[in-house]
């Protein structure tokens, strides 16, 4: 990316040429542009009072917008952080209402607020909640035309939106980036901050673009959010985005509802249809490969039970029209990988049943948190044997092949693509996993273990699922194509709007957009695929539609394999990371003497808990031994959240109801509680 002018040094004009340098094309750049500098008029006043004046006070903008008696927990602390312009990380437990502490703000401030998440399916989820409430807001991702893109964001420049969600990767487009010159930015939101930590569990490259945006926006407050964070990771989340000053508002990841399990089992399948037969509602079940999702729906479904599979490798189509059937309640039960983890929101899942541990506490926590978000009871369990144990132990190795076999799989990838040394820095290749295993005889998950090594140490980059863009070439001169007479329905049309608007047809590949030929020529795009097809197919044209492959990209120029340097942060600290995070989920899973629910809020450095009284563990230790004092503690860090809590919610297995009315009374009298007739606060 080359350097980029300051807005006050760049004109419109300057823009499109910039723009034209960058993309090849001429964009069509606003007529009526309005300075970011300028009021934005063109947003609806949604949440003002009968003057017109936007409310000052939280509060208000919540209840008038979003029909909320009040806040929950933290959030009204994290939204006066933002209102006062400071940087801010939010540490908030699934289902603890995310969305709110940057929806609230945004609305009170001027200009947009620019939203980055890593999930298309929770911007398109989130863009349409607002929407329906009046909030004008919109989302950039892989699934929209280039034209639709230049579109949208001349819209944010034109101050039509209040919410533009976006990518990380989009961060990073030259598009983008010279038009962010021209938007009023409030401030930026991340979701799912944790991605950003490279001590995290769940790293993503892609969220290390955000430090441009940080240099490119130096003064805009970030707000970051996650739902999974050790004081590591938060640590690293603030220098990674490059925190003016250090701001944690951290609420307690205690899920009181949510009864944590670990259950010894020898036959899985048999005990899954078993819990499943013996539960209500919707449930999910996580295993570790994707032809186990498939199993597993099959045997449930031969043993009565209405069931679909997911995992990463299924058609996008397929993964959406599965989970929009399961959150319909077509099915019952969704089989999964961990791919279907974030941006899940099925607030009444009774069940999470997981047949295989995952790799660290942060994962099991993620995935067993989508059950009772709505805040009725809820199961987490973790079936687990002796095989278990041996399984996650091999995990390290397969996690983190050896040196030398690192370098020899770098080796053999240039040997592959034909890379020499010195070459390849940014370039990017498609990459066919199963024949280079083949070639070289790998094993994959050991070649996908090193690329990640290798991703880390800066070399190179391995995506298992890359969108090419269409592309065109004539095949036949100019003069001769009017003189062609071809029997493709459409194909004249298609013809004309392919030499109207794109140049270069006759010496080199255009790249093309279906959906934008549709639209000039207007047919369908099925219509348009078919007739490019058609036209291919007489050999007037060379058509090369879209499809999705696997990639290498160099990230550095190809080096001596001798001279790969991975070093200790690269290899050796990671690989004692990863080696902690196993033998913690071992300790969980065969840990008989301390409440399941302690282990997980330690392991998030929350050491200040009591017993949950419901686990596995704690039914074993029942708690009707626990003085008046400490049924007084178990209420208290109940109400600990911050949130209102009904009678009915001071349930406790194992302590008798009068014991706890008796405990309420006395914290009543004390006033370190109050009841404002509906709900109890602690004071």
């Amino acid at each position: 990316m080359s350097d980029i002018s300051s807005p006050d040094d760049l004109s419109l004009s300057a823009l499109d040429q910039q723009l034209q340098e960058v993309l090849g094309a001429p964009i069509d750049i606003p007529t009526d542009y309005v300075p970011p500098s300028s009021a934005l008029p063109s947003v609806a006043p949604l949440g003002t009072d009968e003057s017109g004046e936007l409310p000052t006070d939280p509060h208000l903008m919540l209840q008038r917008v979003w029909g909320y008696p009040d806040f929950r927990g933290i959030q009204r602390e994290i939204i006066d952080s933002i209102l006062e312009g400071r940087d801010t990380l939010g540490l908030m437990p699934t289902g603890g209402g995310k969305s709110l502490t940057f929806q609230v703000p945004a609305m009170m401030m001027e200009g947009t607020c620019l939203v980055i998440t890593p999930l298309i399916a929770l911007m398109k989820d989130q863009v349409e909640h607002l929407r329906k409430k009046g909030i004008r807001a919109t989302a950039i991702h892989s699934g929209l035309s280039r034209d639709e893109i230049n579109q949208e964001l001349d819209n944010v420049i034109l101050g039509r939106y209040k919410f533009l969600y976006l990518s990380p990767e989009r961060l990073h487009t030259d598009l983008f980036q010279l038009k962010l010159n021209y938007m009023k930015i409030s401030f930026i939101a991340v979701d799912e901050a944790h991605c950003i930590s490279q001590w995290g569990y769940d790293f993503r490259p892609s969220y290390l673009q955000l430090k441009e945006i940080r240099q490119l926006l130096p003064h805009t407050p970030i707000l970051a959010l996650t739902a999974t964070a050790t004081d590591t990771v938060v640590d690293d989340i603030q220098e990674q985005l490059r925190f003016r000053e250090k701001r944690v508002f951290r609420m307690s990841f205690a899920r009181p509802n949510l009864t944590y399990l670990v259950q010894l089992s020898d036959d899985k399948m048999g005990d899954l249809i078993h819990l499943l037969e013996q539960s209500e509602g919707s449930a999910i079940v996580y295993t570790r490969s994707r032809g186990g999702t498939r199993d597993t729906a099959l045997a449930l479904q031969a043993a009565g039970l209405s069931a679909l599979y997911y995992h990463a490798g299924l058609p996008t189509a397929d993964k959406t029209f599965r989970q929009e059937s399961w959150q319909r309640d077509e099915a019952r039960v969704m089989v999964a990988t961990n791919a279907f983890g974030m941006g899940i929101d099925k607030p009444d899942v009774r069940l999470v049943v997981h047949l295989d541990p995952p790799d660290s506490i942060e994962a099991y926590f993620q995935e067993a948190g989508r059950a009772g978000r709505d805040g009725a009871p809820a199961r987490a369990i973790l079936l687990f044997n002796a095989r278990d144990t041996r399984s996650l132990a091999q995990r390290i190795g397969q996690t983190f092949p050896a040196k030398d076999k690192v370098r020899e799989i770098y080796a053999d990838v240039a040997y592959y693509l034909q890379v020499g040394e010195g070459e390849a820095e940014g370039k990017v290749r498609e990459f066919d996993l199963e024949k280079f295993c083949i070639k070289f005889k790998h094993f994959p998950l050991t070649v996908v273990n090193a690329f990640t090594i290798l991703e880390r140490a800066g070399y190179l980059s391995y995506s298992d699922k890359h969108d090419t863009r269409s592309r065109v070439m004539m095949i036949v001169q100019r003069d001769e194509l009017y003189r062609i007479h071809h029997r493709v329905r459409g194909g004249d049309k298609i013809l004309t709007a392919l030499l109207r608007h794109y140049t270069g047809l006759f010496s080199d590949y255009i790249f093309i957009e279906e959906a934008t030929l549709a639209q000039n020529c207007d047919l369908t795009e099925n219509e348009v695929y078919h007739a490019l097809k058609a036209l291919n197919a007489e050999r007037i044209i060379h058509y090369i539609p879209r499809k999705s492959v696997a990639t290498i990209t160099y990230l550095f120029p190809r080096v001596e394999t001798q001279k790969l340097a991975l070093t200790p942060e690269v290899y050796e600290e990671r690989l004692a990371q990863y080696e902690h995070r196993i033998n913690s989920m071992v300790n969980y899973c065969t840990d008989s003497t301390s409440c399941r629910s302690q282990l997980l809020l330690a392991y998030f450095d929350e050491t200040h808990t009591i017993p949950c009284g419901h686990c596995d563990v704690c039914q074993q230790h029942p708690l009707s031994s626990l003085s008046s004092e400490e049924v007084s503690s178990h209420i208290l860090h109940l109400l600990g959240d911050g949130q209102g809590h009904s009678a009915s919610e001071f349930r406790f297995t194992h302590i008798d109801e009068p014991r706890v009315q008796e405990a309420i009374a006395q914290l009543l009298d004390a006033e370190t509680i109050h009841f404002d007739g509906a709900l109890f606060y602690k004071t």
